[in-house]
């Protein structure tokens, strides 16, 4: 019995620990599950948090590489700028040396557009013709001429003929003049 009773007493010491531990076991079990509940709710809270920062990574990630994206296009469309202001610059001086070949070869059009043979041959016609004018007109002038010295001397002729006449007259007349 002395087992039974040892037993005995350790039920008892186990029920007397038990009675004066029980209050402090359930309120150090009450602390422990507010501990997890709190526990719990910060790592919900810190899993919210996480969950919200990751979305905030993948938006940021994602405006990171819109942003990368559109800042490598602006470097390809700057060198493309600047490629084409260099053609630009190109272009202007071949144009300002066409532009100078041109009014050179202008030139020389306006050259030989003064020997243009169509309109050298209309106006050596046209030529032709006021020599012809002016020929036929010489040629009348000339005749005229010729008639006008044949009548002149014709004239001259008659004329000394008359004034030889009157001389032959004058001395008669005066002889009968003298006479009567």
């Amino acid at each position: 019995m002395l087992t039974a009773n040892k037993l005995e007493k350790i039920i008892e010491l186990e029920d007397k620990l038990r009675a004066e531990y029980q209050a402090k076991l359930e309120a150090k079990s009450a602390e422990a599950e507010r501990y997890q509940q709190e526990l719990a709710l910060q790592r919900q809270q810190l899993q919210a948090t996480i969950q919200t920062q990751l979305e905030t990574i993948t938006e940021l990630s994602e405006k990171a590489t819109a942003n990368q994206n559109i800042e490598q296009l602006n470097r390809e469309l700057s060198n493309r700028s600047d490629r084409l202001q260099e053609e630009v610059a190109t272009l202007k001086k071949r144009v300002k040396g066409l532009q100078k070949d041109l009014a050179t070869e202008r030139e020389q059009v306006s050259a030989l557009t003064q020997y243009d043979p169509a309109r050298m041959k209309k106006n050596l016609d046209a030529n032709k013709k006021k020599l012809a004018e002016k020929t036929t007109a010489n040629d009348l002038l000339q005749k005229s001429l010729t008639r006008t010295k044949a009548e002149n001397a014709e004239l001259q002729r008659r004329v000394k003929e008359l004034e030889g006449r009157l001389a032959e007259l004058e001395p008669a007349e005066t002889a009968e003049e003298e006479a009567a």
